[in-house]
């Protein structure tokens, strides 16, 4: 089935827009490339980027414990990216089906703007009140890195 046909969560979807002082391709990068990944979020999102395909959100301290994992739904490079996102078998994060991280892409000049959509969550789930309380620390440290090359100190945003 389609992805737009999966049965909806009854939580309203997370939107959260930011604006960086970065060349689109540079942001495109900052969300799949692993070196990237690492220093902001801790994490690499491993995958061939190629609808149909698999990708992890791994952990970089060693242990390559998956956090999260999905199906790539849409990659139009450098303007959109659609994945699914669930937790493992077994993590609190998981759900019974899986929800929709969309990241939308807009060049303006050298800046871009980037607007993330979470959907088809559940409402009071551990994955929505992770995702509720996450992406602003992730994108907002996704611009620091991006804008001054280091992110944020990570005693400060958690």
């Amino acid at each position: 089935m389609p992805y737009n046909d999966k049965p909806k969560g009854d939580a309203p979807d997370f939107v959260y827009t930011i604006y960086i002082a970065a060349k689109v391709e540079t942001v495109w990068d900052g969300l799949i490339n692993n070196a990237v990944t690492k220093k902001y979020w801790g994490r690499h999102n491993k995958s061939d980027w190629k609808v149909g395909s698999k990708w992890e959100h791994t952990r970089t301290d060693g242990s390559n414990i998956v956090d999260i994992h999905g199906e790539v739904l849409e990659v139009d490079p450098p303007q959109k990216l659609v994945v699914t996102w669930n937790g493992p078998e077994g993590n609190k994060n998981r759900e019974p089906t899986p929800s929709i991280v969309t990241y939308e892409l807009v060049a303006l000049g050298p800046d871009t703007k980037l607007t993330v959509t979470h959907s088809k969550l559940n409402k009071d789930s551990a994955m929505h009140n992770g995702v509720t309380q996450g992406w602003q620390a992730v994108l907002s440290n996704l611009k620091t890195t991006l804008e001054t090359g280091k992110p944020l100190s990570s005693e400060q945003w958690g």
